[in-house]
């Protein structure tokens, strides 16, 4: 009698199973690759990025959660990073490109760990903990900015038109029960088509009339209006346009607190929205129909003029990037010093907590704080500076005086460091605190990954069953 032990077979045939360290360091090696893609855009002076897809169209962009986007991501593990730009463009609109980069650093700096045959458990508890200090750290020295003090910031707003060629309500709504096309009307005496054509004419004056009779004085619309109309109206000192497009009508319906009409049945003077004053204006060679003075205001159009779409479309996102900055301040009014002074006194703070503690979390912690670094060398990297003496400098400063010099940063203007927070860098204390969860929890998610499965696709699953069969 012979014993044997039968193979268990649990996957399918043609799923690839990959595990261990190997599998782990695999992962670690994806992320920081598409990190590497992505770091040359950090900062104020960061390189852009001209992405091609599969249709033909260009994108040229510097914006880290547009770069990922675009990439067409397909490794799991780098999937990862992928979602963390997401969450940080809706949940704060800045800070994409940095929460990328530092998670990348942090599986850099777990690299060594990872071969040293440190658990990957233990890597994660202690980065957990680290980000945890810097996250009290943040709240602990983040300045009051007082940005909800409306006389002090109001001066220093500029008015902005509203982006619209024309604008207009929709007069004429066809609707019907039913429809035919092409119909033809039967007239058996030429009198019976007069009558017809007066009482389209009075059709059309009584919609017109109650226009008039509402009080209104601009007339917009989705939809061209005819000359019948137009004249109509300017006889009695009434503005009108066509061809509006509909997200202008919408913004207009918003700011004014109105609904769009599509019919003129029961319209009356209520219904007609306010403003103080409508002009037209030639901006270089468009017109544009500019509307100030609303009751409730707290709204605003910004015109983006370049030479090409790609550049328009680059502003649009940088300034999209920018008010959600400043509306995330004006929810939490706490900001702190940018051009990487937060992270450089991050640093020091979670090498100085380091020496308190023993054993291998000592040195993972000093990892963690370590990754921070990251983020203004790769700014002064970026700028063209020497980043080698950059850091020596931003390491005197914060190590010696950490007091004196809590908000010393990467100096862009003089190519050097200074003081960040006298030279207005500011960020919302909010984007770092969601920056710094956010690339730790990525990080601690990929290195918590033990096993990858990938089951076949279908076409495989077919080539397969093809030749079993031969």
């Amino acid at each position: 009698m012979s014993y044997f032990t039968p193979t268990i077979v649990l996957l399918k045939e043609g799923t690839d199973s990959s595990q261990g360290k190997g599998h782990l360091l695999s992962n670690i090696d994806a992320c920081v690759e598409i990190v590497n893609t992505l770091k040359t855009t950090l900062g104020p002076r960061g390189m852009d990025k001209l992405i091609t897809n599969d249709r033909g169209k260009s994108t040229v962009t510097n914006d880290g959660a547009t770069v990922m986007r675009l990439l067409d991501v397909v490794h799991p593990a780098v999937q990862t990073l992928v979602d963390i730009a997401m969450s940080q463009d809706s949940e704060v609109g800045d800070g994409t490109t940095s929460v990328v980069v530092f998670a990348g650093e942090i599986l850099e700096q777990s690299r060594s760990f990872i071969k040293e045959n440190v658990h990957p458990q233990t890597l994660i508890k202690a980065f957990r903990k680290a980000c945890f200090k810097c996250r009290e750290r943040i709240k602990e020295i983040a300045i009051e900015s007082n940005i909800k003090d409306e006389k002090k910031w109001n001066s220093m707003l500029k008015k902005v038109c509203i982006n619209c060629n024309e604008f207009k309500i929709n007069c004429w709504p066809q609707r019907c029960l039913f429809r035919y096309e092409n119909a033809e009307i039967r007239i058996k005496d030429p009198k019976e088509y007069q009558k017809i054509v007066e009482a389209e004419w009075e059709l059309i004056y009584e919609k017109l009339e109650k226009i008039v009779e509402s009080g209104a004085n601009i007339v917009l619309s989705r939809l061209p209006i005819g000359d019948l109309a137009t004249q109509y109206f300017a006889d009695r000192d009434i503005f009108c346009a066509g061809r509006v497009e509909e997200g202008d009508m919408k913004r207009l319906s918003v700011i004014t607190g109105k609904q769009i009409q599509s019919t003129t049945n029961g319209f009356t003077s209520e219904m007609v929205g306010e403003c103080e004053l409508m002009e037209e204006k030639q901006i270089g060679s468009e017109r544009y129909n500019i509307f100030t003075g609303f009751e409730k205001q707290g709204s605003s159009t910004i015109i983006l003029r370049g030479g090409a779409e790609q550049f328009l479309a680059e502003s649009e996102r940088s300034l999209h990037d920018a008010i959600m900055v400043v509306h995330r301040a004006m929810l939490n009014s706490k900001v702190v010093a940018g051009g990487g002074a937060i992270e450089m006194e991050l640093s020091r703070y979670l090498h100085e907590y380091a020496k308190t503690i023993y054993g291998k979390e000592q040195m993972l912690i000093s990892a963690f704080a370590k990754a921070l670094e990251i983020i203004p060398r790769q700014i002064s990297q970026n700028a063209g500076f020497d980043s080698v003496d950059i850091m020596n400098k931003l390491r005197k400063g914060h190590y010696e005086k950490p007091k004196e010099n809590i908000w010393m940063g990467v100096d862009i203007e003089n190519e050097g460091v200074c003081d960040t927070m006298k030279s207005f860098v500011w960020e919302p204390s909010l984007m770092k605190l969601n920056m710094l969860s956010a690339a730790t929890d990525a990080a601690c998610l990929v290195l918590s990954v033990d096993e990858t499965v990938k089951s076949p696709s279908l076409q495989e699953n077919n080539k397969i069953s093809m030749e079993g069969r031969k």
